[in-house]
């Protein structure tokens, strides 16, 4: 899924003197900031992963599901990384929407299982530091970004035109990757205390909720993809893409034992990893920069 790197054009222009919408300064730094949370957040989970009860905002019982966070925090590290570079708000834009559903759903996770946070006094300071960490960013995130998206809605210019359309192929993927992962994720999210139903291992409802946020912002993301139809304009989605099933992929290497891998949600499980990786391969190699090009 891809966009160009920035600083490959005139921010705003092109060779045909037409104006393109540019990504703000703000929303730029904006998603910087969250690629360095998000770093952080994937070496609490990816690296101490069986020590979240001292550097986590809660203890999360299962190594395997904490290993599945991590990984998918480290991935949307480029993401969001890549998205702020970019001069153009076309090809930086797949990354807002999928990030703005995440903190909204991860808030009100939060939220509704406040008590399993290690606010109370008989946590270290450290570890309530974390937690009340936690529930600031979750808050102030998403506030900021939906007052800049208001922002960057307002500033003239328009799309440059879709120059790497995806194939029908991919586009198909797109559409089934969105309609399984919101399903599930709505699922789980809707019904915490049944999600073992859907997923391939042990979740308590809070992780449920939490694993559910992350589902349906990466069906967001495919279907955004899919509207989109441009490889150019999805490079950081698809980096984040073949990212993530590598770090799930190391993240199931280190607990084989605590994955149902004959059941039907496993194998819908690594279906849908596949899926990611052939689609965000081939979203890179179709959009991948050419020196003929000047667009950003």
């Amino acid at each position: 899924m891809l966009g160009d790197v920035a600083g490959s054009g005139p921010p705003g222009g092109s060779a045909a003197g037409l104006s393109y919408k540019p990504l703000v300064p703000a929303m730029r730094w904006l998603l910087y900031v969250a690629a360095v949370l998000v770093l952080l957040a994937g070496i609490q989970l990816f690296v101490f992963t069986d020590r979240s009860s001292t550097f986590f905002a809660w203890t999360i019982l299962n190594p395997l599901g904490a290993a599945f966070l991590g990984a998918a925090y480290w991935s949307s590290v480029a993401i969001e990384a890549l998205a702020g570079r970019q001069q153009i708000w076309a090809n930086a834009r797949i990354a807002v929407p999928t990030v703005l559903v995440f903190t909204v759903l991860t808030l009100v996770a939060s939220l509704l299982h406040v008590g399993k946070l290690h606010l109370g006094n008989e946590f270290g300071a450290g570890t309530r530091a974390v937690a009340v960490a936690w529930l600031a960013i979750y808050v102030l995130v998403p506030l900021l970004l939906a007052c800049l998206l208001v922002v960057q809605a307002r500033v003239p210019g328009s799309d440059p035109p879709r120059l790497t359309v995806l194939p029908g192929w991919v586009c198909a993927i797109l559409a089934a990757q969105a309609i399984v992962l919101l399903g599930t994720g709505v699922a789980m999210f809707a019904l915490p205390d049944q999600a073992n139903a859907f997923w391939p291992w042990l979740l308590t409802p809070t992780m449920a909720q939490v694993t559910a946020a992350w589902l349906i912002s990466l069906g967001v993301a495919a279907g955004h993809a899919r509207l989109e139809r441009d490889a150019r304009r999805l490079r950081p989605a698809a980096v984040g893409d073949v990212l993530f099933v590598l770090f799930q992929l190391i993240a199931l290497a280190r607990y084989p034992d605590l994955i149902s891998w004959g059941s039907a949600p496993g194998v819908i499980y690594l279906i849908v990893l596949g899926t990611m990786l052939v689609v965000g391969a081939a979203c890179l190699i179709q959009g991948a920069p050419r020196r003929q090009e000047s667009i950003a």
